[in-house]
């Protein structure tokens, strides 16, 4: 599904609309191609987080899906979203995103169980890592659900106090004491 450039060349951004949806992690910017699928989910801050750029066109339309999805996610109503969506990463980074995308509901994974399901060596953990981190898609592809190996809660694009309330609407951690 994802456009690749040449060795040496970058793939021409397929981004055409975008959206802004609110959530309890705030307002998400959710970009789409001309198909209408998802190219990116960022949150307010996130690293490596998407911008607007001015060819984009501003559309709500494109998203009406997305939204109903999100809003049923945040109402713990929705354990799994089925929204189109297109990445643009190395062969290595769409294995790893898709190893992503089997990662349950209420459950969690290392990076050392995602490098064995791509096929690479525990030694790659730190490759796996990076390919986590440059997740385009938040949220939709669960890369908030990968932990360290010895179970403590590490690097969320995000950030970490996001992980921990996306881990705790799904059940991963108890909820706070009221």
């Amino acid at each position: 599904m994802s456009e690749r450039a040449r060795p040496g060349e970058r793939a021409a951004d397929p981004t055409a609309y975008w959206t802004r949806v609110e959530s309890p992690l705030g307002a998400l910017l959710l970009t789409a191609d001309a198909e209408g699928a998802l190219t990116s989910l960022s949150v307010p801050g996130q690293k490596r987080g998407r911008s607007v750029l001015a060819d984009w066109c501003h559309d709500p339309g494109p998203f009406r899906s997305a939204r109903e999805q999100l809003d049923a996610y945040f109402a713990a109503e929705l354990k799994e979203f089925t929204l189109p969506l297109r990445s643009d990463g190395t062969a290595f980074r769409e294995r790893v995103w898709a190893a992503l995308d089997s990662v349950p509901y209420g459950a969690t994974t290392t990076y050392g169980e995602v490098a064995a399901r791509v096929g690479a060596s525990r030694m790659a953990v730190r490759a796996v890592g990076g390919a986590v981190g440059a997740n385009p898609l938040l949220i939709l592809r669960p890369c908030h659900r990968v932990i360290g190996a010895d179970g403590t809660l590490t690097g969320y694009a995000g950030g970490l106090d996001r992980k921990v309330r996306l881990l705790t609407l799904e059940g991963v951690l108890p909820a706070p004491p009221v």
